[in-house]
């Protein structure tokens, strides 16, 4: 299959007849080995209400026809780029990024599409009169086996649309990834005057693939510097299949490389808070790295597998992430109480109650943990251990 090199991709860009010079929103398409399913995401662009856009279709070296798929469209809007070599995802994104034109920018993968004609007419007007607004995005719907399945619940932001001040969105987004990477329409200049998508960050002394967590960091760092729109209305789809990149990565050979990068994103985001003057949101970044260690003490559940951090790989992680010891004793009593926790569920009473107890020592003001300490305690704290269990399995 024919490669096209990155010289001709750009002339054929600036120089298809028909097309404006600057369209105000740029499309980039990621496909790799998706020829079966690009149609559908095309043509959920091509039969939107708001026609002023270009379709970059970024193919990543597929070793299927996603060149014939890509060029059996007949509309000017839509280019092809073949690139000379496979460059993984965030390569391809940031390549996408390079090559596009656009006054907003809209990174989506062949295998996700947009839900209703109309989103990005509505995204535009919302852009156009708000320019404190970094990005849009919008709650959306599962698809599986080509059958809906209904909304995603980590993309339900609330009910309602709203204008959200971005220091607000990022103490939410710093506990969770909420947005739905294909719904997010983004301002050119968040890219050019903040972050391009990481490709090896360094942290703690360390190189991080950031693969994994590449979206949840720029948008993020978007939201330190812009205010986010959200549609409640689910507009897009996203669908999970085994090649999607989601169940690529999560593989249980590349948990750890997910966990990692999972971990740096708050700290990464401190240092850029801290750059900036923002000591309540470099605070709360500390919170969220507590948060992100105790998920993973406790056992975080990823799509194809389970991290789960030893104590020796939290104390290397900690001691290369904060200079601070009060900071470091802190994170340290919500580890604790996480891997106490974890061994509590298992029924390894012995162990949980060490845990507690060294959760304590280093912060003696959490009342729930000594209500777990209590229930691991003898004979008495089993029988109510187990009274209370089909309360707790309400909640599960």
């Amino acid at each position: 299959m024919a490669s096209v090199t990155k010289d001709l991709a750009v002339h054929n860009l600036s120089d298809e007849a028909g097309t404006k010079a600057t369209p105000t929103v740029s499309f980039v398409v990621l496909c790799y080995k998706l020829a079966h399913l690009l149609p559908e995401c095309v043509n959920s662009i091509l039969s939107q209400t708001y026609s002023d856009f270009e379709l970059l279709i970024m193919d990543d070296c597929s070793p299927d026809n996603t060149e014939e798929v890509a060029k059996s469209f007949q509309d000017p809007r839509v280019k092809y780029v073949r690139n000379e070599n496979n460059l993984g995802v965030l390569r391809n994104e940031n390549e996408g990024v390079r090559l596009s034109r656009g006054k907003y920018i809209w990174i989506i993968s062949a295998d996700d599409y947009l839900r209703k004609p109309y989103i990005v007419q509505r995204y535009v007007e919302l852009m156009e009169k708000h320019p404190r607004v970094g990005y849009v995005i919008c709650s959306g719907v599962g698809v599986r086996d080509g059958q809906e399945t209904g909304i995603l619940p980590h993309s339900k932001y609330r009910n309602r649309d709203a204008i959200v001040p971005g220091h607000d969105f990022l103490k939410k987004l710093l506990y969770a990834n909420v947005v739905l990477a294909p719904s997010a329409m983004t301002r050119r200049e968040c890219y050019q005057k903040i972050s391009m998508y990481p490709l090896n960050a360094t942290f703690g002394g360390k190189t991080i693939d950031m693969v994994w967590a590449s979206d949840w960091y720029v948008w993020c760092a978007f939201a330190l510097r812009f205010d986010v729109a959200y549609f409640a209305e689910p507009m897009v789809c996203y669908r999970e299949h085994d090649l999607s990149i989601t169940s690529m990565i999560t593989k249980k050979e590349t948990i750890d490389q997910c966990a990692a990068a999972d971990i740096a994103v708050p700290w990464l985001i401190r240092r850029k808070a801290d750059e900036a003057g923002l000591k309540e949101l470099s605070q709360e970044c500390v919170r969220a790295a507590a948060h992100e260690y105790a998920r993973h003490g406790g056992a975080k559940r990823y799509r194809g597998a389970e991290s789960c951090m030893s104590l020796d790989e939290f104390e290397d992680s900690l001691c290369r992430s904060t200079e601070s010891e009060s900071e470091r004793d802190w994170i340290r009593a919500r580890f604790y109480a996480a891997k106490g926790n974890a061994n509590f569920t298992k029924e390894d009473l012995a162990e949980a109650k060490k845990l507690y107890l060294r959760s304590l020592q280093k912060d003696p003001l959490q009342l729930a943990v000594y209500a777990r300490l209590f229930l691991s305690l003898g004979k008495h704290g089993i029988y109510l251990r187990r009274a209370l269990r089909p309360i707790r399995n309400l909640f599960r």
